[in-house]
């Protein structure tokens, strides 16, 4: 009796994909936390209308699997006065079933072109069918933005910069000078 009064409980591990109890189980995607990191996916400069990727090669030169490969090409946007990326990306391949998760090509470029998205669920039947071009990274990076609110770290640090200067601002120089007195009077 004992032993089906706790098999009725809700379970404390997750069935992948379905939750739920014994009697009631609910289809629905497995949650990842924030910081989860999934495959790879590169990100999509919506102020210029082009990706941060410049094909500079240091994620293909630095991946420990060489998963990667990239061509580059001159920026048709630069040369129109449009963009400050003299280079731009033409064409970029990783091949998934290679990919060790290990976030190596996220910390090394110096672009905020790659991130590591919260995608986990790419299988396929087909040996060669995880391999993901430029445009199916391009839309896995563009829904992680969507879905993450994803700021480049680069716009962080000066918008962490701009919301912290009004503060110290507030001070005003005759407050500033009558503390530094009475610490010398102290």
């Amino acid at each position: 009796m004992v032993s089906t009064v706790n098999g009725l409980h809700k379970p404390v591990t997750r069935q992948y994909p379905e939750t739920g109890t014994l009697w009631k189980r609910v289809q629905e995607p497995t949650p990842v936390q924030d910081r989860f990191m999934g495959f790879p996916g590169l990100t999509w400069d919506s102020k210029l209308a082009e990706p941060f990727c410049t094909g500079c090669m240091v994620c293909i030169r630095n991946c420990p699997t060489q998963c990667m490969s990239a061509n580059m090409m001159d920026n048709p946007a630069q040369q129109e006065g449009r963009s400050h990326r003299r280079k731009i990306i033409d064409s970029f391949e990783i091949n998934l079933n290679r990919c060790i998760l290990c976030g190596i090509c996220v910390e090394v470029c110096n672009f905020d072109a790659i991130e590591m998205t919260h995608e986990h669920e790419l299988s396929t039947y087909v040996r060669n069918g995880d391999r993901m071009d430029l445009p199916a990274l391009l839309e896995l990076g563009k829904k992680f933005q969507q879905e993450t609110g994803w700021i480049p770290p680069t716009q962080r640090g000066k918008k962490d910069e701009a919301d912290e200067k009004p503060e110290a601002s507030s001070e005003t120089p005759v407050a500033a000078s009558t503390e530094a007195k009475e610490l010398e009077q102290a």
